[in-house]
């Protein structure tokens, strides 16, 4: 099983941008199929971005659609998700997963979560 680590979360004020990443340790994440989802104490988790493996297809939830940007350098071995425009709705631990068949926009079809990155954006 692949274990992924996500990297990249702070506090930003409302506006501002991050951008997240995520590796894998030992393993290759070229061939896989990757999500971002986020949890925000209660709340459920949810889709957030999905990429398919060489990055030529993107899928977004409507929440961060024109905002976000999700991208991969497989030669890097990492997935990316670059948030703009961030709002405090956007608070939330970020996680990266694999995808592994089914409804996209579904966590349940993700797999192999990292341990997340929290990103707190103040108003």
């Amino acid at each position: 099983q692949v274990q992924l680590v996500e990297s990249g979360g702070g506090l930003v004020q409302a506006g501002g941008s991050l951008r997240l990443s995520c590796t894998a340790s030992g393993r290759t994440l070229s061939s896989y199929f990757m999500g971002w989802l986020r949890h925000t104490p209660g709340r459920e988790r949810e889709f957030v971005a999905y990429i398919n493996w060489n990055g030529e297809r993107t899928y977004y939830a409507d929440s961060v659609k024109g905002r976000f940007t999700v991208s991969r350098d497989n030669a890097k071995n990492t997935v990316y998700l670059q948030m703009n425009s961030l709002e405090p709705e956007d608070t939330a631990v970020y996680y990266c997963a694999v995808f592994t068949g089914g409804n996209i926009r579904d966590i349940k079809s993700y797999s192999s979560w990292g341990q997340g990155t929290q990103v707190t954006v103040s108003s």
